[in-house]
C-alpha cells in the first residue's frame, strides 16, 4: 500500500480491532500476509530519517510499552522520539510475537510528527520461518520500509562471517537452503548481529544501513536509544522512576 504524503499515518493503517486471539489464526495471517512483502528497494536518500521500534513489557501488570526513536541517517542524531502505553494483546508464542508488539508500536510510530524513511526493528524480518517476523509485518501493515536487526540467529544457521567490522555471511534455511538474512560484523571481533529485509528495501541494503548505523557499538543506534526508551518509559509507568524525564 502506499504511504501517504501527510504524516501520521494512523488513520491509512489496518486496525488491530480485529487482532487475532488464537495461534491458528494468528499463522494464517502470517501466511495472508507473505505475500504482500517487498523484499527490494534501495538505501534511503540524502536527509533520511530512520526510526528505530522496541517494546519492554511487565507481564505481571499485563503491560507493554514500545519507543520510537526517530534518528538521522547521515549523522546519526536524534531528530524525536516518542512512546505509548498498551495491555500485552497476545500470549507468548515464538515466532509470532508480532501480534504481542505490534499495536503499540503503531501507536508509538503514529506519535511521530514525521515519517520516517525507513524502520529498523529489534527482531526479525524474512528470517522467520513463515518469512514474517515482526519487521516484515510491521511494512507490510504501514507501507513504510523496514528491516530487522536480531541479537540472534532464531532457528537458522551461518558461518561466522570474518573478524572485521562489514564482514558478512549468510544466514540461511537449514531445511530449504534459502538466505534469509545475514550475519554482519558491527563491531571488530565482537558477535555479529543477523539483518534481514523486511520491507520495501534489499539485503545488500539492508546490512549498509545497519553498518551506517551501529557506529562504535554492536547494535545499531537506533535499536540501542530505542531499548533505552522503552526501559525507561515502562519504569515511568509503574512509577518507578519520575516523570521530569531521562538522565
Amino acid at each position: 500500500m502506499p504511504v501517504p504524503d501527510n504524516w501520521p499515518t494512523a488513520d491509512s493503517w489496518p486496525t488491530t480491532d480485529d487482532w487475532p486471539t488464537t495461534e491458528a489464526a494468528a499463522v494464517a495471517e502470517q501466511e495472508r500476509l507473505r505475500p504482500l512483502v517487498e523484499p527490494y528497494g534501495p538505501v534511503p536518500g540524502e536527509g533520511a530519517v530512520v526510526a528505530g521500534v522496541d517494546v519492554a513489557y511487565d507481564d505481571e501488570r499485563d503491560l507493554v510499552v514500545a519507543a520510537a526513536v526517530l534518528l538521522d541517517l547521515r549523522t546519526r542524531e536524534l531528530v524525536e522520539e516518542t512512546t505509548a502505553v498498551g495491555r500485552i494483546s497476545f500470549p507468548y508464542v515464538p515466532g509470532l510475537l508480532a501480534f504481542r508488539e505490534l499495536p503499540t508500536v503503531l501507536d508509538a510510530l503514529a506519535a511521530l510528527s514525521r515519517r520516517p524513511d525507513l524502520v529498523v526493528c529489534d527482531g526479525y524480518g524474512l528470517a522467520h520461518p513463515r518469512r514474517l517476523g515482526l519487521a516484515s509485518h510491521l511494512g507490510v501493515l504501514t507501507g513504510l520500509p523496514t528491516l530487522g536487526v536480531a541479537k540472534t540467529p532464531f532457528t537458522f544457521t551461518y558461518e561466522q562471517p570474518g573478524a572485521e567490522r562489514g564482514c558478512t555471511a549468510p544466514l540461511s534455511d537449514a531445511v530449504t537452503g534459502e538466505e534469509v538474512g545475514r550475519a554482519v560484523r558491527t563491531r571488530a571481533g565482537v558477535k555479529p548481529v543477523f539483518v534481514s529485509v523486511g520491507h520495501r528495501i534489499g539485503l545488500a541494503e539492508a546490512v549498509e544501513v545497519t553498518l551506517q548505523l551501529a557506529h562504535g557499538f554492536r547494535q545499531p543506534e537506533t535499536t540501542r536509544r530505542a531499548d533505552s526508551l522503552c526501559r525507561w518509559a515502562l519504569d515511568q509507568a509503574l512509577g518507578e522512576v519520575p516523570s521530569t524525564g531521562r538522565g
